[in-house]
């Protein structure tokens, strides 16, 4: 071989590693139909795809699957913190629940509320008018009677004082108290009929030459200094003067005298006067 031909590789086209197909007759046609082509045919375009392109595909992909992994696991972790809280929008406006003042929805200024027309005095006046207007006037009570002036007679008439039946002459007409201190005479026998006063009572057995009937003026003026609480034997016709526990002044003058034993009694005509 001469020195100076050319050798493989240093003037030559290297061969491509895989012959590009040839014609469909299998090569026969013009030069180089044998050899896939021959020397002078242009080498395949052979794209290979770069291993740095898909891990930066990768990256993207992964880093997107972590955001929304972050966006899910805060959604229901807020979830789970508000329970069953109605959203925002579906929450009643501020303006509406709160009072004039605006304590609850804010400053008084954003309210909707003015607190000069709170609706409160309002219905107090309009309470307050309904009661007057549905309320009667009050009648005057009417004032009592005014006291009778003393020595005015407040009771006249007959009365029977028998054996355990006593009288108050305090009471109009005189009758028989269930609270025994307020009894003032009671009658029993003892020999004769018996003429009992009762606790703080005074009588006077009339007594006068003339026979005269003492009236209010003379059992007055003699009641408190011959007055004594010691029961008297009585006597048909007898008149005695009394003050009561209660402080009045009567006279009894005695009709009839009759019974025995537990029905003892005297019939009497008596006259009270007012204190």
């Amino acid at each position: 071989m001469n020195s100076e031909e050319p050798r493989q590789g240093q003037g030559w086209p290297t061969p491509p590693a895989h012959p590009p197909a040839g014609p469909p007759n299998g090569g026969h046609d013009g030069y180089g139909g044998g050899y896939g082509g021959g020397y002078g045919g242009p080498a395949p375009i052979v794209v290979a795809r770069s291993s740095s392109h898909r891990g930066a595909w990768i990256g993207a992909a992964a880093t997107l699957a972590a955001a929304l992994i972050g966006v899910v696991g805060t959604y229901l972790v807020s979830a789970n913190n508000e329970g069953d809280s109605p959203p925002p929008q579906a929450q009643t406006p501020v303006t509406s629940s709160t009072g004039p003042s605006g304590a609850e929805g804010g400053s008084g200024e954003d309210s909707s509320v003015d607190s000069s027309q709170s609706p409160e005095p309002t219905t107090s006046q309009e309470t307050s008018t309904s009661e007057e207007t549905s309320t009667p006037p009050a009648t005057p009570t009417s004032e009592a009677p005014p006291a009778k002036p003393a020595g005015t007679v407040e009771w006249q008439g007959p009365l029977v004082i028998a054996y355990a039946e006593d009288k108050d002459l305090d009471s109009v007409p005189p009758a028989e108290s269930e609270i025994r201190a307020e009894n003032d005479f009671s009658v029993y026998p003892f020999g004769g009929i018996m003429l009992q006063p009762g606790d703080e009572v005074k009588a006077l057995v009339w007594k006068d030459s003339t026979n005269k009937t003492p009236s209010y003026e003379d059992c007055a003026r003699d009641i408190d200094t011959l007055g004594t609480s010691t029961e008297t034997e009585l006597k048909t016709g007898m008149v005695v003067c009394a003050a009561t526990n209660d402080g009045r002044l009567a006279r009894l003058t005695v009709k009839e005298l009759a019974g025995q034993a537990s029905d003892t009694r005297g019939i009497f005509d008596v006259v009270v006067w007012s204190r």
